[in-house]
């Protein structure tokens, strides 16, 4: 029993390390992360989850900072991280290998004062500008649900909301949690109702890691059970999160 519980130690954390990826950007959610004012490194779910998961490995923990989850993806997928937390779709799934949801979560748009855009489906008009992060699955799903807006890629939030402050986009595609925080630093913005995205945010391992992902999904729905997911919701101060049901996969 020993020997298999280190051989599964060993294939989440090859290096001795458990390598956690967490997304940073200007606002927290479920799967963003922010940076402390005062110590300068990542705080939020996704490092209080993949410390938690280190701790209960018996392994030192490393937080690899990325700007976009697409980026973590990339990294995730060449097993330069061992773990990382973030939404799911599809072209996720095949680059890498998702456990249970601990966050369910919407993408709506954010628009800014004065705009005439009064719900989802005025977005989609010709000559409007739509900007979200590249790579993820917000975007995607804007892409597809946009057939006559012009949709812009930016390497991450902060590129973005500036876009947005500058004039330069009619409208912000992101989780609706992420919205909820950023527009106070666009006076005057709304957040549209309703979504045209919804999908949950789950533990990943790269591809061809059985006994690690079984772990991580283990310990992810322990997480969930114990009230470990809802203190990390609340030390983010995310009141309008919630933590997704018992086996919940998206």
């Amino acid at each position: 029993m020993r020997r298999m519980f280190e051989s599964t130690i060993h294939e989440l954390a090859p290096t001795g390390v458990l390598r956690v990826g967490v997304a940073v950007g200007p606002a927290a959610s479920p799967g963003w992360t922010v940076l402390d004012p005062a110590t300068g490194e990542p705080r939020g779910v996704a490092v209080d989850l993949g410390r938690a998961l280190a701790e209960r490995t018996g392994v030192p923990c490393e937080i690899v900072r990325f700007g976009s989850s697409g980026e973590m993806t990339d990294a995730l997928a060449a097993a330069t991280i061992d773990v990382a937390f973030m939404p799911v779709d599809d072209e996720r799934k095949r680059a890498v290998a998702f456990g249970p949801d601990y966050a369910l979560g919407t993408s709506t748009y954010l628009v800014p004062a004065g705009s005439a855009i009064a719900s989802i489906a005025d977005v989609d008009r010709a000559g409007m500008r739509v900007g979200g992060v590249e790579a993820t699955t917000t975007i995607r799903a804007a892409r597809r649900s946009l057939s006559r807006a012009e949709v812009t890629g930016t390497t991450g939030a902060d590129e973005l909301l500036a876009l947005l402050r500058d004039g330069e986009l009619d409208a912000m595609a992101l989780g609706r949690g992420s919205l909820t925080e950023l527009a106070p630093l666009v006076p005057g913005s709304r957040i549209l109702e309703g979504h045209f995205w919804a999908t949950g945010t789950a533990i990943a391992v790269p591809k061809g890691r059985p006994a690690a992902l079984e772990y991580a999904s283990a310990f992810l729905e322990d997480a969930k059970a114990d009230g470990s997911v809802q203190a990390a919701f609340d030390r983010a101060r995310l009141t309008d999160a919630s933590v997704a049901p018992p086996g919940s996969v998206s």
